[in-house]
This record gives C-alpha cells, structure tokens and sequence, in this order.
C-alpha cells in the first residue's frame, strides 16, 4: 500500500486558522498553536456577545422610554402598567423609537396609560 503525505491538507487546515487569526496581537497571528486556541475563543466571545445584544438592546430601549415618559410626568413603570391596563398592546423597540423620533404620538400614547391608570 502506498505512503499517504498529509503536508497538503495540513497546510491548508493551518492556513484557513491563520487567516481567521488576522489582527491579533502579538504571536496569535501567526503562530498556529496560539492562533487555534484564540480563535477558539474568540468563537466562545463571539457567541455569548450574540446573546448579550438582546439584553443590551432592551435596556437602551428601557432608558430612552424611562426620560421620554419623565418629560411627560410618569416614570417607566407607571406607563408600562398604565399601557397594559388601556390593552395597548405595543412592544418596547417601537415605543422607544416614539420616544426618540415622534414626541408627540408618544404624549398621546402617555396620555392613554395615564387614563388607564
């Protein structure tokens, strides 16, 4: 049975981390060993930091509804509850784009949760 040669296949797999590797400090570039396991867990970083948007969004959208609602006289809590009283049904991202871009539909939509209330 003939020898198999692996050099070009294994070229390959260490060119392909190499290049993922671009960027990084120090040795991890271009120094295999050290840029498999940055990459490793720079995927590892990479994948929490997906999850951890979500959260991030939600609070900006929470604070930018808390001052709006402030500048009309509520605060965060009293709107969200008077909102679930009046049945207005309308989701976070949405009323802080209100908040930030419409003021004035916002005012309508706090005086609906202040008559709920």
């Amino acid at each position: 049975m003939a020898r198999v040669k692996t050099g070009i296949i294994t070229r390959k797999k260490h060119k392909k981390i190499i290049k993922r590797a671009k960027g990084y400090f120090g040795a991890k570039h271009y120094r295999f060993r050290q840029a498999k396991q940055q990459v490793m867990k720079s995927g590892v970083y990479a994948y929490v930091g997906r999850k951890d948007r979500k959260s991030n969004f939600r609070k900006l959208w929470i604070a930018r509804i808390n001052a709006a609602a402030r500048m009309n006289g509520m605060t965060y809590s009293t709107l969200i509850n008077g909102l679930k009283k009046a049945n207005v049904v309308i989701n976070r991202k949405m009323l802080a784009e209100l908040a930030v871009n419409d003021s004035k539909a916002f005012e309508e939509i706090c005086k609906t949760a202040k008559k709920a209330l």
